[in-house]
């Protein structure tokens, strides 16, 4: 069966004139709770490299650095507050209450930190819209500690930081590859302000807004809907040098079974009444689907997920072979 370019223009036109209801849904949900900035910053301890008790950057001092590097990049335009959600709390208690049943720990004995945390920072004022989908530019990052070897001395520490737009409707992250980067290494907050702000400056925000554009110009029927899910099931299984060969998949059987629901129930991105479907809405498929990974695998499976469909369209636009699609 042959993949072509869609050509369906009165479906594009009747999305852009549908009423679009801005989602609340947190940015992610995979085993996180939302907490402030100043929980952060006043009811949290900060870890340490146990070798030399040299201390960690803090989450607070991550996300402000963040927030100051978008403050100077777009001093012109309204700058959020960070929208903030950790996971896997550790918890302790100070040297008085050793001992002590947890049931009559006061809060003033009690201590915590969290493993992981991730955050999102909205830039409202500049905006794009795709199929009336309304985004907006939001920067953002992530920090876990379990990434860190904290038994030894201090070293260099691993932060991931993006750029990139935020689907309103449901507020699934869309981020390229040159808005992302997952290895950026710092000892100092000065250094890691400097290697953020340098991420924010390189992103080419017209390109990727262009990309995820033209995803709406493609489409697979619901035979090669059904195919490609099935390609992506085969995937995990296969031996790895097969695999290899092949574009990485990411996301897991559960987020795929995701996907799949999401086709025909999804209210945004769900399918035409044909059984096809465009690739902009397959993108936010894959997308909302991310929202259930865990905060240290979140960004590289979101970027993996455009990465993807932004290889399907090439594909097919210079009619080459392609492992996951039918032809």
């Amino acid at each position: 069966m042959e993949l072509v370019t869609n050509q369906n223009l009165q479906s594009m036109i009747q999305d852009i004139v549908e009423p679009i209801t801005i989602s609340k849904s947190p940015f992610i949900e995979a085993n996180t709770e939302q907490v402030t900035l100043e929980h952060l910053k006043k009811d949290c301890i900060i870890p340490v490299f146990s070798k030399d008790n040299e201390s960690t950057i803090s989450h607070s001092q991550f996300i402000g650095k963040a927030y100051e590097a978008a403050q100077e990049l777009f001093p012109q335009i309204d700058v959020r507050q960070p929208e903030i959600r950790v996971s896997h709390v550790v918890k302790g208690r100070i040297p008085s209450a050793i001992g002590k049943p947890a049931k009559e720990l006061l809060e003033n004995e009690k201590t915590i930190y969290y493993e992981r945390c991730a955050f999102i920072i909205d830039l409202p004022d500049i905006t794009q819209t795709i199929n009336g989908n309304t985004l907006n530019l939001s920067v953002g990052g992530v920090r876990s500690l379990n990434q860190e070897n904290l038994y030894s001395n201090k070293t260099l520490e691993k932060f991931k930081v993006f750029i990139g737009f935020k689907n309103l409707v449901c507020t699934n992250l869309c981020i390229s590859t040159d808005g992302f980067s997952n290895e950026i290494r710092s000892a100092t907050i000065g250094d890691l302000k400097e290697q953020i702000t340098n991420l924010f400056s390189s992103y080419n925000q017209e390109q990727h807004f262009e990309v995820m554009s033209d995803m709406k110009s493609y489409r697979l029927t619901e035979s090669q809907f059904a195919h490609f899910i099935g390609k992506l099931r085969m995937y995990h299984h296969m031996d790895k040098a097969k695999q290899k060969e092949l574009f990485p998949i990411q996301l897991n059987d559960g987020q795929i079974n995701n996907v799949v629901e999401n086709y025909y129930k999804c209210p945004n991105f769900n399918r035409d009444v044909d059984g096809s479907i465009d690739f902009w809405r397959l993108y936010n498929l894959f997308t909302e689907a991310n929202k259930s990974s865990y905060i240290d695998k979140n960004l590289e499976r979101n970027v993996c997920a455009y990465e993807l469909v932004k290889n399907l369209s090439y594909c097919i636009e210079n009619n080459i072979s392609n492992w996951f699609l039918q032809h």
